[in-house]
């Protein structure tokens, strides 16, 4: 629900991305402050990413790390974005979530989806071929445990658990939480690919799309077609204001500064290390504006030019409302948060973002 009277929610998303030189501390005390900064400048959401064995993608577990974030705030609401299914038993899953709803009395806001990082699957003996299927499986036992009551019994393809034999009413054992939120917090989905499954998914189940933040415009629209028809087929009526589009937004007193600063600074660092990362994965192809794009095209030049949201507060309005106009009207903006390479220009750039560009997109989108 947007708090800031723009028909627009605007969030921050936290992957964490940080210079591996960094100190850990350092790194997760300058996190907890955008939080707090976020909440200041009247952010409705804070999301966090999951990574277990990278330095640069550096919260383990984006469940503690957000809840001290509750513990220290009084309004954001907070969401792990996205809670990687397929390195935990579903069990697991349902309850550490339900018990961190309960203590954030209902602030809390839940992505399902795969991790990424080919060291994390790894680390868990995940073959990413089964990566889609088992965050399916999990999904729905999730589901079904805030859903039902014991006995549970599941005999999956990836899971197998039981809670039936040991069951003592009247020791009040046998028990698995449901969340504070009735009847269970806002379910979103990422969304990277084209056409993909977790789109097609979140358009049949009414979950929430999080469209991703390289995405290119192109991408978007297809992102929104795709949920639409997912949505209409299943007998639902989508609604704009269920999608998220995140977006990497640098804004500086003077466009040719913040151009400047984005080819330099941990942004532009940020983009160069996932196209390194797809460069040895599946490839670029999934950020790229269309099939006839060249791979060496698609660099951090392409991503300045076409994807990235960069420039003085005009500029960034102007492109916000741009955006908007040319995808359809997404309910939230998230923004990307980048390590502090420069503390002083980053909390600059989210006091202008929530001091200027927001209330001119809020005047334009009045029109």
């Amino acid at each position: 629900m947007t708090t800031n009277g723009s028909g627009l929610s605007c969030g921050m998303f936290l992957m964490p991305i940080h210079d591996p030189q960094k100190p850990l501390a350092q790194c997760y005390d300058e996190d907890l402050q955008l939080v707090l900064d976020c909440e200041q400048h009247g952010f409705d959401e804070f999301w966090c990413g999951e990574h277990h064995t990278s330095i640069i993608e550096n919260i383990v577990m984006p469940e503690i790390f957000l809840a001290k974030a509750l513990g220290m705030t009084e309004r954001i609401r907070v969401g792990a974005s996205p809670v990687c299914l397929q390195y935990h038993h579903p069990v697991h899953v349902a309850s550490r979530l339900a018990f961190l709803d309960h203590l954030s009395h209902g602030r809390l806001n839940v992505c399902f989806g795969m991790g990424a990082v080919p060291t994390d699957m790894e680390v868990y003996g995940v073959d990413p071929k089964n990566s889609g299927r088992m965050v399916g499986e999990s999904m729905e036992v999730v589901l079904d445990i805030w859903s039902g009551d014991a006995p549970y019994e599941h005999d999956g393809e990836f899971w197998k658990f039981k809670l039936k034999d040991t069951v003592d009413p009247d020791l009040s054992i046998g028990v698995l939480h449901k969340p504070f939120q009735t009847p269970h917090p806002p379910i979103s989905v990422p969304c990277v690919n084209r056409g993909s499954y977790s789109i097609t998914l979140a358009g049949q189940r009414g979950f929430q799309p999080i469209s991703h933040h390289m995405a290119h415009t192109k991408t978007l629209k297809n992102h929104w077609d795709t949920y639409s028809k997912a949505a209409i087929e299943s007998g639902r009526a989508p609604d704009p204001a269920d999608w998220s589009v995140s977006r990497n937004i640098f804004i500086a007193d003077t466009t040719k500064e913040a151009k400047e600063l984005v080819k330099k600074n941990s942004l532009g660092q940020c983009i160069e290390y996932i196209l390194e990362m797809t460069r040895r994965g599946p490839g670029v192809g999934m950020w790229k504006r269309d099939e006839e794009q060249a791979d060496s095209d698609c660099n951090l030049d392409y991503f300045i030019d076409d994807v990235i949201i960069a420039g003085d507060p005009e500029t960034v309005t102007a492109e916000i409302v741009q955006l908007r106009e040319e995808v359809g009207p997404f309910g939230t903006l998230l923004l990307v948060a980048h390590d502090w390479d420069d503390e002083k220009l980053w909390r600059r750039s989210v006091e202008l973002f929530a001091n200027e560009v927001l209330p001119a997109v809020t005047k334009e989108f009045a029109k």
